[in-house]
Parts: C-alpha cells; sequence; structure tokens
C-alpha cells in the first residue's frame, strides 16, 4: 500500500497522533511556563466577569476567551478580594487585580494558572481541527492533512496556544468567520445568514482588531453577486445584477445585525451588574472631557456617556470603549527593540524580520513555493479563460468568471496581504504573534496549492517523487519542531542561531514575555554556589514566590554594580542597552564586556560578577 493511499485510509488515526502531540506538549508548557505579563490582566478580568458580573478590569479586550479561561476557575473556590483598591477606587486595576488574585490571597498560582490555560489548549485543538477540514473541501484529505501538520508543528502557534492572551483566539475565530461568510457567498440562504453572523459575532468577541473584516466582507459582498454566472432564463443581464446585489447587501446587514445582537447579549451577560458611576469613570480617565488638543477624545466622551446613560445601551457602551482604547494604544506605539535599535515609532521592517526568523527554514520553503506556483497558476488561470471567452466577450467576461470560480482563495490571499500592509504600516511592534491571523490560511493555501501541484503531475513517477518530496519536507519539519520544545515561544530558526540567541534580533512577546522564571526556581535548587541572586524579571509572576529568601531587587540604573550573581531579563536587557536616550550608568551596557554565565530556560541570562570585574564596570 502506498503511503499515500494509507493515509487517505487512516487520517482519523493521523488526526488523533497530530492533535495528541499538540495536546501533550501544551499541557506540559501550561504548567512549566510561568505567567506571562499579559496573563496578569486577562486572568482576574475573566474572572471578576463571571463572579462578579463587572468589566471594570481590561475592557480593552472582548471578554469571550477571559470568560473560557475564568470557568475552570470557578471550581477552584478562589478568595479574590474586592475590597482593595484596584476593584474600588483604581480606575482599571488589571495589574495590581492580579497580583493580589495569584500571589497574595492564599490561593495556588500555579494551579489557577494552568487551570486557566487549559480551554486555549482544547480551542487550539478545535481550530486545528477546523484547518484539516477546510483544507480537506479545498484539496482533499492530503491536503488536509497537510494544512494540519503545518498548523500542529509550527513552534509560533504551539508557543502560544497554551497562554490567556487574544493571540491564537482572533485567528482561530477570524478563521472561522471567513469559512461560514464565504458559505453565504456562495449560497445565501437564511440558515448561511444566521451561521454568518453567529461567527461574526463570536471573532468580535475575541479581538477588536476584528472590525477590519466588516470592509473586507462588504468589499466581498459587492463584488460577488457583480459576477455571478446569468442564468439563461435572464432578459436583463443588469437587473439580474441589481437584484442579487441588493439580496446580498439585504442579508449581510441582517447577518451584522444579528452578530451585534450576540454581542449585546454577550457584554450584558458580563457587565450587568457594573455600576453607571464606574463606567463613567473609565470613559473620562482615558477620554478626558476636556482634553481640548484632541477633539476625538472630547466626541468618544460624549458618545460613549450617551450610551452610558441607559441600561440597555450600556453594553453597547463598554464594547465600544474597548474598541476607542485600542485605536489610541494603537495610534500611541509601544517601545520596542529590534535589531540594535530601541523606540516607540514602528519599524517597517519589524514584521518581515521577525516572520523570516521566527517561522521555520522548512516552512518558509513551503510558503515560497506555493507563493511562486499560486502567482503563476493564477496568472495562467486567469489568461486561459480569457482566451476561452475572448471570441465570445470581451475581457471583463475573463475576469469575471476568474473572480467566480476562484472567490475562496483569493479572498484568503488578499485577506493576508491586506492584513500584512497593514501590520507593517502599523505602530505596534510587540509581536510575531499579531500576524497570527494571516498564519490559518498561510497553512491552507499551501497546503492547496502544493498539492494540486502534486496531483497535476503528468505521469505516476512524477507525482509519486512530488508527493515523496512534500512528505520528506513535513517529516523535516516535525523533528525541527520536537527537538525545540520546550522553547516554543521564543523559537527561532537558524539563522537567527535558535531559540536561546533570538533575543539578539528582537525580543518581547518573540523571546521573553515572563515565560522562564518557574525554571529559575529548579535552577538555583541545582546550584548551591549561589546563595544571593539579584533578579531583574520582565513577566507576570512573582519572582519572591519562586526565588524566595535568595532575590535581591535589582534594575538597570541601580548603583554601585555589587559582587555577585544577577539574572536579567532579555527583554529588560536589550531594552536598556540600545536605549540611546540612556546614560552608561543608567544601564546595563556593563554586560556587555562580560559573558552570561548561564542561560535559565531562553529569556533569563545569568551572570556572575566576580570582586576583579568591579574594578572595569562601575
Amino acid at each position: 500500500m502506498s503511503i499515500q493511499k494509507f493515509l487517505e485510509k487512516n487520517y482519523k488515526l493521523v488526526i488523533g497522533v497530530i492533535l495528541a502531540f499538540i495536546f501533550t506538549v501544551s499541557v506540559l508548557n501550561a504548567w512549566w511556563d510561568s505567567a506571562i505579563f499579559d496573563e496578569t490582566a486577562h486572568i482576574p478580568a475573566g474572572y471578576s466577569y463571571l463572579t462578579m458580573h463587572d468589566m471594570r478590569l481590561n475592557p480593552e479586550h472582548p471578554p469571550l476567551l477571559k470568560d473560557l479561561a475564568a470557568f475552570p476557575l470557578l471550581f477552584l473556590n478562589l478568595n479574590f478580594d474586592t475590597t482593595q483598591n484596584f476593584w474600588t477606587t483604581d480606575v482599571n486595576g488589571q495589574w495590581v487585580a492580579g497580583h493580589n488574585l495569584f500571589w497574595l490571597n492564599g490561593n495556588d498560582p500555579d494551579l489557577l494558572i494552568f487551570w486557566a490555560r487549559i480551554p486555549f489548549v482544547l480551542l487550539s485543538l478545535l481550530f486545528g481541527l477546523f484547518i484539516f477540514k477546510w483544507s480537506k473541501e479545498l484539496a482533499g484529505t492530503i491536503g488536509g492533512l497537510l494544512a494540519l501538520t503545518l498548523y500542529a508543528f509550527d513552534p509560533n502557534i504551539l508557543g502560544h496556544n497554551h497562554f490567556v492572551t487574544t493571540d491564537l483566539g482572533i485567528a482561530g475565530f477570524m478563521m472561522l468567520s471567513f469559512y461560514y461568510f464565504l458559505k453565504f457567498i456562495k449560497d445565501p440562504s437564511w440558515k448561511n445568514v444566521a451561521l454568518g453572523g453567529l461567527f461574526l459575532a463570536l471573532v468580535q468577541l475575541t479581538k477588536f482588531s476584528s472590525i477590519m473584516l466588516f470592509p473586507i466582507f462588504g468589499l466581498i459582498a459587492i463584488i460577488y453577486p457583480l459576477v455571478k454566472k446569468i442564468p439563461p432564463e435572464e432578459k436583463s443581464a443588469w437587473l439580474f445584477k441589481l437584484k442579487k446585489l441588493g439580496e446580498y447587501l439585504g442579508k449581510s446587514l441582517v447577518a451584522i445585525a444579528f452578530s451585534l445582537l450576540i454581542v449585546w447579549l454577550f457584554y450584558a451577560f458580563n457587565n450587568f451588574d457594573m455600576p453607571k458611576e464606574k463606567l463613567a469613570e473609565t470613559i473620562n480617565f482615558y477620554f478626558s472631557p476636556t482634553d481640548t488638543e484632541n477633539i476625538k477624545n472630547i466626541y468618544t466622551n460624549k458618545t460613549l456617556l450617551v450610551l452610558n446613560e441607559t441600561a440597555l445601551l450600556r453594553p453597547l457602551s463598554e464594547y465600544f470603549l474597548g474598541i476607542a482604547m485600542v485605536f489610541k494604544r494603537v495610534a500611541g506605539g509601544n517601545g520596542a527593540y529590534f535589531m540594535g535599535q530601541v523606540s516607540n515609532a514602528a519599524f517597517p521592517a519589524y514584521f518581515p524580520t521577525v516572520f523570516a526568523l521566527k517561522e521555520p527554514i522548512i516552512m518558509l520553503l513551503l510558503m515560497l513555493f506555493a507563493a511562486v506556483i499560486g502567482f503563476w497558476n493564477n496568472i495562467k488561470a486567469f489568461f486561459d479563460r480569457f482566451k476561452e471567452s475572448a471570441q465570445k466577450s470581451p475581457w471583463l467576461t475573463a475576469f469575471r468568471d476568474y473572480l467566480r470560480h476562484n472567490i475562496e482563495t483569493l479572498a484568503m490571499f488578499a485577506f493576508i496581504l491586506l492584513y500584512a500592509y497593514i501590520s507593517i504600516t502599523g505602530n505596534l511592534n510587540i509581536g510575531f504573534r499579531h500576524l497570527f491571523p494571516i498564519l490559518p490560511f498561510a497553512y491552507i493555501l499551501t497546503a492547496k496549492i502544493i498539492i494540486d501541484f502534486c496531483e497535476k503531475r503528468r505521469n505516476i513517477p512524477a507525482k509519486i517523487l512530488s508527493l515523496s518530496i512534500v512528505l520528506i519536507f513535513s517529516l523535516l519539519l516535525i523533528v525541527e519542531t520536537v527537538t525545540a520544545y520546550p522553547y516554543y515561544m521564543s523559537y527561532f530558526n537558524q539563522t537567527a542561531g535558535g531559540p536561546k540567541n533570538g533575543y539578539n534580533f528582537v525580543t518581547d512577546s518573540n523571546a521573553d514575555w515572563g515565560q522562564d522564571l518557574k525554571r529559575l526556581q529548579p535552577f538555583l535548587d541545582e546550584h548551591p554556589e549561589i546563595d544571593k541572586i539579584r533578579v531583574d524579571y520582565f513577566g507576570g509572576a512573582d519572582i519572591k514566590y519562586y526565588v524566595k529568601d535568595k532575590y535581591i531587587m535589582w534594575y538597570d540604573s541601580k548603583r554601585p554594580i555589587e559582587a555577585g550573581w544577577y539574572a536579567i531579563s532579555t527583554n529588560f536587557l536589550q531594552g536598556s542597552i540600545y536605549d540611546a536616550t540612556k546614560k552608561d550608568q543608567e544601564t546595563y551596557r556593563w554586560t556587555q564586556k562580560l559573558k552570561p554565565t548561564y542561560q535559565v530556560g531562553t529569556s533569563l541570562l545569568i551572570y556572575r560578577v566576580n570582586e576583579n570585574d568591579l574594578k572595569n564596570l562601575n
């Protein structure tokens, strides 16, 4: 039996093995990775939504994923002290709330964080199954298995699928929303209107960047009815197109209205006990009514306060507050280290570079091959259709037929280009994870194009050879990813020197999000010669909880430098060394005269400073 026939016959077994791999390594990392920076805000926020029905914490992200994270916590009998200032007087005291819930209230932080992450692991399995389903529809069983393999053995997916963040969630729900929208486009039945509206709601409840789907879906809903094939019995082509355009636009509006109803219901459930005054306080804090230098803030403030006045519209006030906060955050930028520079302004080369450094080389080669072949195939398909219809009708007919027959792949490819363009030209360079929404589409298109290429080989030996090469590449990808365990979040390919060296190029959630502090504890147990260690840690975990009495607080400008041991997060290290606005005495530039003695995980560098070193350092 050939490998192809074996895979087609036993594809459910293969899927089970792949999903078991995802589940196993994700659960292990969910336990061993310490709390990352963003989880300190997301987890207590979700817990407060389900237990207090009040969204005063972390309003800049929708509630769906936070609710999922908080659901297992309802069974842990946690102590969540809402008599503290983070709840009573602070505006959006999310970070203090997380610190209290995790470390100060007698809860078991490791158990709490672990169970909050499990729903995300399960969600990543569902997304993997759906990638297989969509790819199988487009490219058969082998295409589905290839797309699932690309997804399951992408270290970046495995590095983030167990964290309580929005990144993988928005990627998965965008894919689902796209799929059901395209089903509606092909068949605008009321069933597909309802499904399209449901998944449009879910993606809106996942992350506010989902609003970019509205213009994309709107454009497709306008173009597709204009290129639909006209039945022979229709007397007027333009009348038929106008009727179809009206049908699509009308039903699209119904789907949008249905999605907003679901969003309203979800926000109402999460927020029905939040006092009107507290929401107004939050609105006034982020969008001051007296900010005469920014007229947008004043209009935003007035609109949100009007919506806040009535219980019926208050959920929408909370929803639009989150959207407004995201736009304000993006406009403000974010300090980032990139290739020897630190800046609040975005680097145009940032996302292309991190994509090239953080995806496995095998993955890049497969995607590049698919991109070249796909481009050639589309050019050829268009001109073939042009030749077929040129003698019967103008070139516009060829273009219309081309759009109609390739709507799915063209929509996915257009989304990849648009999202990549927005990311590259945007002002927020905080991690490869912000490119996650394009990845499911990249896996699906890569699998479809490659499998189509193999299947179209004219003779059996050529077909077998091409499929064998794909299999070899897939196995190499699997080996690369398995051997990179457990450093998936900080994965970098060989051109960057691997996970332990990637921080030299870029930090933040690409390399250091605070995931390794829990690994510092067993490291210190293995090194009894370290009686005290000066720690400067970036992340969401509590240093004293893990390091205990060995911990000495440290930061880059603390002087004089002392003899002894140091554990410095690479995010703080690089941000300090390459910040051109700081003087040498305020930075970690002195570490450049030393070599790290150890590296805990990938993000904590351990330095030993001897008495002799102090002469050259202070």
